[in-house]
């Protein structure tokens, strides 16, 4: 093999050549992949102007903003009281809809470029929509007391009429001499046509009226009144249980004890009850309802309203399921339980 003593020195000077070259391209002004992100934030935008308003939209404009690259997003923040809506826009003006006459808003808007840059807020614009309704609710239906218990009524009532939107139902107590107290507000939105009132005496006389609002302000009538008694304090009691059960099903048999000092005079009592299961069959008492698909309830038959204080009250079921009688309550008072 012949050696080549040029051969190593053509080779390094090929690559000093190369080297040569790059250095000469960045010198040129090639840009570096190392280059700077954008870290400058956009001016803010300018205040905020009305281009035109109605009762349920608004068209609103501002300065543009200003930035080294270029604002590529201005979000728009729209709050009533404590909550809010947030939209954007590429320009510089936006029509916002589905807001709600008379309402007073608070609008904000700043600007985003495309490095994620946010400027500061520019100054907030709080308008009052125009008014869209001058018709007041029509009166409710007359409220029915669906759940009674010794300091808890539940009402519900028809909905009332209303030409654009209600905000709130109101439920009043009708006190001696016709003072209304209100003690529920329902600000659920649509409003939900019923309500729980608690705190109430036990064994004692009330009556209740429901007046609608709409969101600009205007009352209805009031509702017919409805007068409800609540239930005595619950009552002592005790529960002797005899079950006998199969893979997807039971017979059960309940013997109740009234264990206070006074008489039960009618009575229902509840027990924890799956929505899967089933009442074959019942005696001695008789389904009054299914309480949040949880709990089944029953009632006293026209035989066995009164326990006296110490007797007794008998009653069967036949259901589906695994799931006993357990958490029983009479009239609202828990049970002891004890199984035989």
């Amino acid at each position: 093999m012949r050696h080549h003593p040029f051969r190593g020195i053509r080779s390094r000077a090929t690559t000093l050549v190369a080297c040569a070259l790059t250095t000469t391209l960045v010198a040129a002004g090639a840009t570096p992949a190392h280059a700077a992100a954008d870290t400058e934030r956009p001016t803010a935008p300018g205040p905020i102007t009305v281009v035109a308003v109605d009762t349920t939209w608004v068209e609103l404009t501002w300065a543009a903003s200003t930035d080294d690259v270029g604002v590529v997003r201005y979000p728009v923040g729209a709050r009533f009281e404590d909550s809010g809506a947030q939209y954007s826009t590429d320009t510089n003006s936006i029509r916002i809809t589905d807001l709600r006459p008379s309402r007073t808003y608070t609008f904000s808007v700043w600007a985003l470029d495309a490095a994620g840059n946010s400027s500061v807020s520019n100054p907030t614009l709080r308008l009052t929509m125009p008014p869209g309704d001058d018709q007041p609710p029509s009166a409710p239906g007359q409220p029915v007391a669906y759940d009674v218990a010794a300091t808890v009524v539940r009402l519900r009532w028809p909905h009332s009429v209303e030409n654009v939107a209600l905000d709130r139902y109101e439920v009043f107590r009708v006190d001696a001499g016709g003072t209304l107290t209100r003690v529920r507000e329902v600000y659920q939105y649509p409003p939900v046509n019923s309500a729980q009132v608690s705190g109430l005496t036990p064994n004692t006389t009330y009556t209740f009226v429901v007046q609608a609002r709409d969101e600009v302000g205007h009352l209805s009538p009031l509702s017919a009144p409805v007068t409800v008694t609540t239930l005595p304090p619950p009552p002592s009691c005790a529960v002797r249980s005899v079950v006998r059960q199969w893979p997807d099903g039971f017979v059960a048999h309940l013997v109740v004890e009234n264990t206070g000092t006074t008489a039960i005079d009618g009575w229902t009592m509840t027990w924890r009850f799956w929505a899967s299961q089933q009442v074959r069959g019942i005696w001695g008492a008789k389904v009054v309802d299914r309480l949040n698909n949880s709990y089944l309830r029953v009632g006293n038959t026209s035989r066995n309203a009164v326990v006296p204080p110490g007797g007794t009250v008998s009653l069967g079921l036949v259901a589906t399921g695994t799931q006993l009688p357990e958490e029983i309550t009479v009239n609202g008072g828990l049970c002891t339980v004890a199984d035989e």
